[in-house]
């Protein structure tokens, strides 16, 4: 044997090339955020049909829309404990499997009663899956690749909704309501499958290697076994009252203001006020979120290259996420146009801009506590969704007021405003917090 072969094989012996299951972890992130907001957005995209066949006015139908919110804010923090005491795999896919049966079964309901409390057990059920994101790249990645990583799966979502909204209006115009339901339901069970078979943590995955681990680690992520730490008050008091967390918490709920305009409101918005059809809606609706889509993934990559390049965390993380709160609150010039092109260009620069903002959950991963993650994904869930009870209802009382959804838009856009002076003004220096354990 060639002596330069042998010593190329003892080399990759005794230093075998990292692999790279992290990657297939994010794959699996990527598939089940589609299907997470599939199942939240089924109602919005059936409503317009529904509603009339219900008999649901605008304040009922955002009763409808605010229930899933109600649960889903009020279930994160219990949520994110779960994920930290038994583990993301196990408590993200067993809710992965809930969540998809209760969309399932939405296609039956006949009364507001019945959709209230389904789309109430899919915002328990849900609960838990963003914070279990947060959690699982935090434990995957390292810092310099979690930018990336946070984008590709917060970007997932938009991905979803342009390229099932069309075909949801496709079933919805040929099939009826129940089927929009029927199929997203039955979608996420399978992917429930599929997630059982391939998601592990690092210090758990049969297929990762030292190498790997050692990589991750290096770099800031937290691939090893976490040590369980028993959550008491004082954790909890801190989290809720340390500037930095205050200030992307009051992001957090200003980002998600335009998203549930968009899951909730914006089709009707079209149908009712644009005067489109079905299918029409279906594609129009479609268009912004390729923009956020495309938004998301830049915001990442330009997050990670500022940080490769030297700058502070503060720069690389705060830059696009201001940027894209200050362009997302444009969207209020929709008002001013009744030109359908125009007016789904405006709606997509403002989502591509809130895909930039979307970077907000990075932080998490940056300054929660390692041995709480999951409980400041949770805190940080929570608050920002209590924008998707308000929003709705909001909305729904706007119109009921007005007849126009005018000032619904200056709505949304003077809170997006908002929510860029919290990150220009009390985020200041993003760093991971240390918990102090007082027996020492």
């Amino acid at each position: 044997m060639n002596s330069s072969v042998a010593q190329r094989i003892r080399n990759e012996n005794e230093h075998p090339k990292k692999t790279n299951v992290r990657f297939t972890i994010l794959a699996m992130l990527f598939i089940v955020t589609v299907i997470n907001y599939i199942d939240r957005s089924a109602l919005g995209i059936a409503a317009p049909v529904m509603k009339e066949d219900l008999a649901f006015d605008a304040v009922k139908l955002g009763v409808a829309f605010s229930a899933f919110n109600w649960a889903y804010t009020a279930f994160n923090i219990p949520g994110g404990w779960l994920l930290d005491r038994f583990g993301a795999r196990k408590v993200y896919g067993v809710a992965l499997l809930l969540w998809s049966t209760f969309t399932f079964f939405q296609g039956f309901i006949s009364t507001l009663l019945g959709l209230f409390i389904l789309r109430f057990l899919v915002g328990i059920t849900e609960a838990p899956s963003f914070p279990g994101n947060s959690r699982l790249t935090t434990m995957w990645f390292p810092q310099h690749e979690r930018g990336r990583a946070v984008s590709i799966y917060n970007s997932a979502q938009y991905f979803g909704l342009a390229l099932f909204t069309p075909v949801m209006a496709w079933i919805l115009q040929e099939f009826g309501w129940h089927d929009v339901f029927f199929v997203a339901g039955g979608a996420g069970v399978f992917v429930a499958i599929l997630w059982f078979a391939f998601v592990r943590e690092p210090y758990n995955h049969p297929r990762v290697n030292q190498a790997e681990i050692d990589y991750i680690n290096s770099g800031g992520g937290l691939a090893n076994k976490e040590e369980k730490r028993k959550v008491n008050w004082s954790d909890i008091r801190l989290l809720l009252t340390n500037r930095q967390m205050v200030g992307i918490y009051i992001g957090q709920y200003a980002l998600n203001t335009i998203v549930w305009f968009f899951l909730t409101w914006f089709p009707t918005y079209l149908v009712t006020e644009k005067g489109l059809s079905l299918i029409q809606t279906g594609f129009a609706a479609s268009v912004p979120y390729i923009g956020a889509f495309f938004g998301g993934i830049v915001g990442g990559i330009i997050s990670d290259i500022l940080l490769k390049k030297g700058k502070s965390l503060a720069v690389a993380r705060k830059t696009p996420i201001i940027t894209g709160f200050l362009l997302s609150s444009t969207i209020v010039l929709a008002n001013y146009t009744s030109n359908i092109f125009l007016l789904i260009l405006i709606m997509s620069i403002a989502f591509f801009a809130k895909g930039l903002a979307g970077l907000t959950w990075s932080l998490v991963g940056d300054m929660a506590p390692k041995e709480l993650i999951g409980l400041t994904g949770g805190i940080f869930n929570t608050i920002g969704n209590i924008a998707g009870i308000v929003t709705p209802l909001v909305i729904g009382f706007i119109l009921a007021k007005t007849n126009s959804f005018s000032g619904a838009l200056i709505f949304v856009a003077v809170v997006l405003f908002a929510g860029a002076l919290s990150y220009i003004f009390i985020v200041n220096k993003p760093e991971r917090i240390v918990l102090i354990d007082k027996k020492l």
